[in-house]
């Protein structure tokens, strides 16, 4: 997950799966996705995660990328990740504008933090802050 510029913008997504080794078959085999396994921390904890470079197999730049994961809930949806400079800045504003904040910020480690999001309409959104390098 990666943010080129501070413009907040879609840096990542994530897909819900059921099963999901047919998950990744499917978006694969569909779309030449590389899906791959990834050890990935949230607070600590290790969870079942798997990669997703949208440029395929190929070496290209991919501007996109995502993730895929087991479904926690039967009504979770895709979601995705806008980057921005601040989370607690954003949080704020969000909760300004009559959004809530679902999940406060919560550290990925070694990658960065994030926080689960509804606008206005109940649409769910997640912000992405980059870890800052030491």
């Amino acid at each position: 997950m990666t943010q080129e510029n501070n413009n907040p913008t879609i840096v990542h997504f994530e897909i819900p799966a059921d099963d999901v080794e047919r998950a990744r078959k499917f978006y694969s085999t569909l779309f030449g996705w590389k899906i791959e396994r990834a050890e990935v921390k949230v607070d600590g904890d290790t969870m079942d995660y798997w990669m997703i470079s949208t440029s395929g197999d190929n070496n290209e730049k991919s501007s996109l990328g995502g993730g895929l994961m087991k479904r926690k809930d039967p009504q979770q949806p895709n979601l995705n990740y806008i980057g921005v400079p601040s989370i607690d800045e954003y949080s704020k504003k969000v909760e300004n504008l009559g959004g809530k904040v679902l999940m406060p910020k919560t550290k990925v480690e070694g990658y960065g933090f994030f926080a689960v999001c509804s606008d206005t309409e109940n649409n769910s959104f997640a912000l992405w802050e980059i870890a800052q390098q030491k």
